[in-house]
């Protein structure tokens, strides 16, 4: 048992860890934070791969794409079961039980390139694996990153911290595989290879890493908006209000959070990778990491207009999101990869900002024995933004592409105005 944590057996929970002593306390955090690199990378790692499944098992472009989906069909029951489990059992146990549910889902894939029907429960999994490891380990990793078990943190950066890492995997994840997927023998398996590395290092990396979840406080000593570091600022909220501000000030945002970049390194590909002969493999994989690498290389920005504004960073973001879809009609009608790389970066640069800003608001609302189930509610709604590549190509058919990119253009405008009209009261 780490000295830093404790147990009650007689209660069977957490107690407060004790603070750790400034310049001594292991780097909890960031050792926990590569749990949320496993996570992105093996989300993204088969984004990379579509054109690979189409071109060396034959199969169609729309068992790719319900492919592609059905993460999304694992990952909101791991949301939404890992959320709570974390509140009431703790996120070490939660976050490493999903990263070994992780592991697994890369070999099913690994295997599926052969046993083709492995690929469904294979995708599945991942989603599980994703969905409980985005939920627990978000908490586990942004209370690893402040008080007790830092001396000082700024709640907005221990808040975005596994959004980075996240964000690091998903550029990582697909850029490897597609470079394995191009020149190594047998790519539909030793593209996988690197993610069970990975995934088996962080995990032995945060194995000593102590409980982070503190003892439920009692009704009558709960902290108030104003009392609690976690909900501190102009217009915090109340505990009991928390709900009502996460539905209009985060729900409305959430799933372009995801909708955007999918449609970047998902979508766009297809639509540009006629000229691209013998490379759509590598091609696919340089999207798939300019697209969340511009997510990363956006948060300096990020920071300083939410220092500015609290709503600057998620209107910017939107904005941004609407002049990538913009560019992207043009990039598919010419077939133009180069202009569809511009596209994918404001895709990403959209996905950046509009996470950093759904993160910290979620981390500002939330009471501490909430944290990881309002993270969960967050991620769940994001992830449904992830369906909008399969919507694009089931509607591509009645509609043209160009019409359908020009579309989303506009509901990203029409989100942003209605999200700085729903919170128009809370700078």
């Amino acid at each position: 048992m780490s000295a830093t944590t404790h147990h009650d057996k007689t209660r069977g929970r957490w107690r407060s860890p004790r603070p750790a002593r400034p310049g001594t306390a292991p780097r909890y955090g960031l050792r926990t934070a590569w749990v949320m690199m496993a996570s992105g990378w093996s989300a993204n790692q088969f984004s990379a791969l579509l054109g690979a499944y189409r071109s060396h098992l034959g199969l169609s472009e729309s068992t790719v794409t319900g492919l592609f989906a059905v993460y999304v069909v694992g990952l909101v029951p791991g949301l939404l079961v890992g959320g709570p489990l974390a509140d009431r059992h703790g996120r070490r146990p939660v976050a490493l039980v999903a990263l070994g549910v992780n592991l697994a889902s890369s070999v099913f894939l690994m295997v599926g390139s052969t046993a083709h029907w492995l690929l469904l429960p294979g995708r599945f999994l991942t989603g599980v694996g994703a969905g409980a490891l985005l939920a627990a380990g978000s908490a586990w990793v942004k209370e690893l990153s402040s008080p007790p078990f830092v001396a000082e943190a700024a709640p907005a950066a221990a808040a975005k911290r596994a959004g980075l890492f996240v964000s690091a995997g998903f550029a990582s994840g697909g850029l490897v595989a597609s470079m394995i997927a191009q020149w190594a023998p047998h790519p539909l398996v030793t593209a996988y290879l690197p993610h069970l590395v990975l995934a088996s290092a962080a995990g032995l990396a945060a194995l000593p890493v102590p409980e982070s979840r503190q003892s439920r406080p009692a009704a009558t000593t709960r902290p108030t908006a104003t009392a609690s570091p976690s909900a501190t600022g102009p217009g915090a909220p109340a505990p009991s209000a928390y709900g009502r501000r996460f539905l209009r000030a985060v729900v409305p945002l959430a799933p372009w959070v995801f909708a955007a970049p999918a449609i970047g390194f998902a979508t766009l590909p297809g639509l540009v990778d006629d000229g691209l002969s013998g490379w759509q493999t590598v091609y696919a994989g340089i999207m798939t990491a300019v697209v969340p690498g511009a997510g990363l290389v956006v948060q300096p920005l990020a920071r300083r207009l939410a220092a500015r504004s609290r709503l600057a960073t998620a209107a910017i973001g939107m904005l941004v999101t609407t002049v990538g879809l913009a560019l992207a009609a043009p990039a598919a009608a010419l077939e133009q990869p180069a202009l569809a790389l511009v596209s994918g970066a404001l895709l990403g640069a959209g996905y950046g900002l509009a996470l950093t800003y759904a993160l910290t608001e979620v981390a500002a609302l939330a009471p501490p024995d909430r944290l990881a189930r309002l993270t969960a509610y967050f991620w769940t709604t994001a992830y449904i933004g992830m369906f909008t590549p399969y919507v694009i190509a089931l509607l591509s058919g009645t509609f043209g592409m160009t019409t359908l990119l020009l579309t989303g253009a506009v509901l990203a405008v029409v989100t942003c105005v209605g999200l700085l009209w729903l919170n128009r009261d809370e700078e």
